[in-house]
């Protein structure tokens, strides 16, 4: 099992250069990964937010060993011919540790303001569309493509990606919802989360389990994938966190990202951890298992 770490790109942490030390600090203690929240867009109350693609160019120079990327970067609204691009500059630029995950959103709170498409259905078809559009670009061959949504014609892109066939892509997905999953049994992992659940709180062990039994089924290769958890552990309690992960580890977990956001400590300790609380907690490295 590897160790990561999920991060908000909001309130205090909208600052591009402080997740920049955040990400040298988590190297330093020994985290296998730093991703990135993706938002864009709020209410007239929205907080602060940074960009995660621009954060996430300077992480990559920042660091030399972690795993990077988007956890989930919502392609429904980004072109897939700018995400090839931006994500293969990210591929050199970190030496070839790019991992995409992504998503479709979630429609009423993904950007009504700027007028984004809502329909959940419309939104997966368009990130199916932009995958095959990327992964077709990342190929550095002359390549076309018509869609619903999307179309390319005689278009070559290079250079191609550092890593080799391609970049690895996540796919996000709200359990028991089944499209999300049949998705990332075509990709590289899965990072599942549960519909209706709060931002602290985590699938048990036995969802997960079954999750990867329903991916397994639809996979049509035979080919290493990633199983993705985000969960929280305390740092300091060393039987705990280590009794946490291995539980996790049983059902097939491969990576386990520490939910590094202020929420997710309200749902077990009744409010939000500071941001230092929260620096203290990536000083302290991953669990074991």
């Amino acid at each position: 099992m590897r160790f990561g770490m999920s991060l908000p790109i909001t309130h205090d942490y909208a600052d591009p250069a402080l997740l920049c030390r955040l990400a040298s600090d988590a190297e330093r203690a020994g985290w296998d990964g730093f991703f990135l929240w993706d938002d864009v867009a709020g209410g007239p109350d929205a907080p602060p937010m940074t960009d995660p693609w621009v954060a996430l160019s300077a992480i990559a120079g920042a660091t030399r060993t972690m795993r990077i990327g988007p956890l989930v970067a919502i392609l429904p609204r980004r072109r897939p011919w700018k995400v090839a691009r931006e994500t293969v500059a990210l591929d050199h630029i970190s030496g070839g540790r790019l991992i995409l995950g992504v998503g479709i959103g979630d429609g009423p709170t993904e950007g009504p303001q700027l007028n984004e498409e809502q329909d959940q259905r419309t939104r997966g078809a368009m990130l199916d569309e932009a995958l095959n559009v990327i992964t077709g670009l990342w190929s550095g061959e002359p390549f076309s493509y018509s869609g619903t949504h999307y179309r390319t014609q005689d278009t070559r892109f290079l250079p191609r990606p550092v890593q080799s066939p391609r970049i690895p892509i996540w796919p996000g997905g709200a359990w028991p919802n089944k499209p999300p999953f049949r998705r990332a049994a075509r990709w590289d992992g899965v990072c599942p989360l549960g519909k209706g659940l709060g931002i602290g709180e985590m699938l048990r062990p036995e969802q997960v389990r079954e999750i990867a039994s329903y991916v397994e089924a639809h996979r049509t290769t035979t080919d290493p994938w990633d199983i993705v958890h985000i969960g929280t552990t305390s740092g300091t309690n060393v039987a705990a966190d280590t009794a946490i992960v291995r539980a996790y580890a049983d059902v097939g977990v491969t990576w386990w990202l520490e939910n590094i956001s202020p929420w997710a400590f309200a749902w077990t300790e009744g409010s939000p951890w500071p941001l230092e609380q929260m620096h203290h907690r990536i000083l302290h490295g991953p669990p074991t298992v």
